[in-house]
């Protein structure tokens, strides 16, 4: 079992229509394509970068996590929305994703 932490930074001004498309089509095809977020979706309330969104999922192996992500990105759901969501212009900066291991002494 491992964690995948994601983190968008949305371009200037973009963070209420990526929040929107999240709460609208994101997480909907999330479930429908079996990726497993095991938090809320984040955003900044005190820090450096208040134009973030962030929030974990869980894996059982690699290929699931790979077999997941590439059905929800081939879904015409999600290609639909994306370019709705970006008429004006792209959304999101930059994506980062980190593969996390629990600490063996944390598990309970």
């Amino acid at each position: 079992m491992f964690y995948e932490f994601r983190t968008y930074t949305c371009m200037p001004g973009k963070l209420p229509v990526v929040l929107r498309r999240f709460e609208t089509v994101t997480l909907g095809l999330f479930d429908k394509h079996g990726l497993r977020r095991v938090t809320p979706v984040f955003t900044v309330a005190l820090g450096e970068d208040n134009n973030e969104v962030k929030y974990v999922l869980e894996w059982a192996s690699h290929e699931e996590r790979e077999r997941a992500w590439t059905a929800f990105r081939a879904d015409p759901a999600w290609a639909a929305a994306l370019a709705e969501s970006e008429k004006d212009g792209p959304t999101v900066a930059r994506i980062a994703s980190e593969l996390l291991a629990a600490a063996p002494f944390s598990l309970k």
